[in-house]
């Protein structure tokens, strides 16, 4: 495969393809790419997915960040659409680095470092994410990865296999506020189903870490390290489909806080890190 990154936007890919040239992920044209939100795949620090009313509660401490949806969410976390500075390059892998303490205007009251590292080899597109508190108190945190595959190759509608038993309900805003529930059939892809059309917007859990979308000459496999408890399947507006690995659900910074078993947000001390890689493979024809 070929990769092509963005390190001075959210380090985010741009395009990933196969020596045929064939996009593995949804192809983007350079020219029209305006934030990472355009791109074909992008990260997801210190937090994952939405916050409802860009408020939460930590440690006795009311936090307010800064609306940045047009239905009074934040979304995505504060590094996506910020430079990150290479610290390694090769032929197949690079290594770039994040600090918010360079940036004045953080959308998060807590210092941190990241890192990402992708790597190809063979068949195989391996990236790697950590997070790391540098504040003196400790911080809620969450990593993900956003990326884009196309709907339809050769006219072929896939099928998606996900092993995920659990669910959420939502709201109008996508929020859920309860702990998740078993699928309903109609949600239910631990078997090859045929996403047909299907519009999906929700977020699973109790997974097994592996997701599968086959056209029939090609596929593809996502395998993600256990720290992602959680995937978000999204029909995206352009046709596209969003399949994120995330380490916790929707709104955790919420849930965590009523008490909602199984939301999955992780607390880091001082100087602790929290970590995890996503494996993309290629299969059959590309």
């Amino acid at each position: 495969m070929s990769l092509d990154l963005l390190p001075a936007l959210g380090a985010s890919v741009l395009n990933l393809r196969a020596t045929s040239g064939r996009p593995v992920l949804r192809e983007v044209d350079p020219a029209k790419v305006r934030s990472s939100s355009d791109c074909a795949s992008f990260i997801l620090l210190p937090f994952s997915n939405r916050v409802r009313d860009a408020r939460f509660e930590f440690a006795g401490r009311a936090v307010q960040l800064r609306v940045t949806t047009k239905d009074g969410l934040t979304q995505h976390g504060d590094v996506r659409n910020r430079p990150w500075r290479v610290r390694e390059q090769g032929s197949a892998h690079l290594i770039c680095d994040f600090d918010s303490r360079a940036f004045a205007d953080m959308n998060w009251p807590w210092a941190f470092t990241a890192s990402v590292e992708y790597r190809l080899h063979g068949p195989h597109l391996d990236t790697s994410l950590t997070l790391t508190n540098v504040d003196t108190a400790a911080m809620p945190a969450g990593l993900g990865l956003h990326p884009y595959f196309a709907r339809r190759h050769d006219g072929q509608d896939p099928t998606l296999a996900l092993d995920a038993a659990l669910t959420y309900d939502t709201d109008e805003r996508s929020l859920p506020s309860h702990e998740a529930r078993p699928v309903r059939p109609e949600e239910d892809y631990r078997r090859p189903t045929r996403l047909g059309e299907r519009q999906p917007d929700q977020v699973y859990t109790a997974w097994d870490g592996v997701a599968c979308l086959d056209w029939g000459m090609r596929g593809l496999t996502l395998t993600a390290d256990n720290v992602f408890s959680h995937a978000v399947l999204f029909a995206a507006p352009d046709g596209s489909l969003a399949l994120e690995p995330v380490s916790h659900a929707t709104d955790a910074l919420n849930l965590a806080g009523r008490g909602v078993v199984g939301a999955d947000l992780r607390v880091l001390a001082p100087g602790q890190s929290l970590a995890g890689a996503v494996r993309l493979t290629l299969d059959g024809r590309w």
